[in-house]
């Protein structure tokens, strides 16, 4: 293994989206050093990353590379085979979310990072954005229980539609998004999750029969605190109020309040917040309010690479220090679990009891 001042081979698995953004952010990072790239099919980079040999076969390359660090942002139904594969081969893995696609593959990841005494940092992107930090950090002051509205519906159309409907082979939006605003859900209450409730429509004949582009989930916490979020993609999704996050609790409120002029389909808008508004609910013997609501203005935020930069460098972070995931682990597990019951509840229609 490499010393501290030696830079962390590590191969990176998957060229889309993620993808493309991390293997970036490890080109970029003197910490890393790409021994090579994993992609089934050869399709063009960014600069920066034309040098690097795209290899077709995970399993072959982590043989013949030996890396250090796998970095995997592969379809959803890869992710706990290849994690495995990687883990057990000795190397560390940086997972994009979701885990797996199985509570039960999620599991088989964590338990083997820990029986192999590797690091497992999974793609919770949200975690390394300040202003969503503060977010959390503002209705934990405010004290549960808590009622969380979040959504975020996604009007796509050409390729971003494609990337979409490629997606939904194998994971719902309630799932592949759902776990990110879950997971902020779980951080703000610190409440054990306890029953989930899910809806979905199918709203294209391009999809799969049993998949669905748009659902919804409720999930009830021990604490009595409540949630609910709202995912859709397609040609077909609605702009109005595409982007909704915000929590209330007896104390008050805390809001994101978008841009006007934001769109759905650019990725900068689904972490971008431009205002947090802070709301009390304190009123004096008149009966009237005794603050006016603070908003606090988000400038200089990062955008979508500088997130991925910054995710990279806390990986970098974990194993050079050797920082304790067990919780990080833990909550991604969790997360998982409340979304894959909301897929779950939409097939049965029944309520799920975690």
């Amino acid at each position: 293994m490499s010393s501290a001042n030696t830079p962390i081979r590590v191969m990176s698995a998957g060229l889309g989206n993620m993808g493309r953004s991390h293997a970036l952010a490890y080109h970029e990072n003197p910490g890393f050093e790409i021994v090579g790239l994993v992609n089934r099919s050869k399709v063009p980079v960014p600069a920066g990353l034309e040098g690097y040999e795209i290899h077709p076969s995970f399993p072959d390359a982590l043989k013949a590379l030996k890396p250090e660090l796998c970095s995997i942002s592969t379809y959803s139904d890869s992710h706990a085979d290849y994690a495995i594969m990687a883990l057990e081969a000795g190397a560390h893995v940086f997972l994009e979310k979701p885990l797996a696609t199985t509570v039960a593959d999620a599991e088989r990841v964590v338990a083997c990072a820990k029986a192999n005494g590797r690091k497992l940092v999974v793609g919770y992107i949200l975690r390394h954005h300040p202003s969503w930090v503060r977010l959390i950090e503002e209705a934990r002051k405010l004290g549960g229980p808590y009622v969380f509205r979040m959504n975020l519906n996604q009007q796509s159309s050409g390729p971003t539609w494609a990337t979409h409907k490629a997606l939904m082979q194998t994971t719902p939006p309630i799932v592949d998004c759902g776990v990110h605003y879950v997971d902020v859900m779980c951080q703000i209450t610190d409440a054990k999750p306890v029953e989930v409730r899910g809806m979905g429509l199918r709203l294209s004949n391009e999809i799969a029969p049993d998949m669905y582009n748009y659902g919804h989930l409720q999930v009830l916490f021990d604490d009595g605190s409540l949630g609910w979020y709202e995912a859709g993609w397609g040609p077909m999704i609605s702009e109005t109020a595409f982007f909704v996050k915000d929590v209330m609790s007896p104390n008050g409120s805390v809001s994101i309040v978008m841009d006007p002029n934001a769109k759905s389909d650019d990725i900068d808008t689904h972490t971008k917040t431009a205002v947090i508004r802070v709301h009390n609910a304190a009123t004096g013997p008149d009966g009237k309010f005794l603050s006016a609501d603070e908003d606090l203005k988000m400038a200089g935020e990062p955008g979508h690479q500088e997130l991925c930069d910054r995710e990279q460098a806390f990986v970098l972070k974990a194993i050079r220090e050797d920082i304790d995931l067990t919780r990080h682990m833990d909550d991604a597990v969790q997360s998982l679990r409340i979304c894959l019951a909301a897929d779950e509840s939409v097939r049965t229609g029944q309520t799920v009891k975690l």
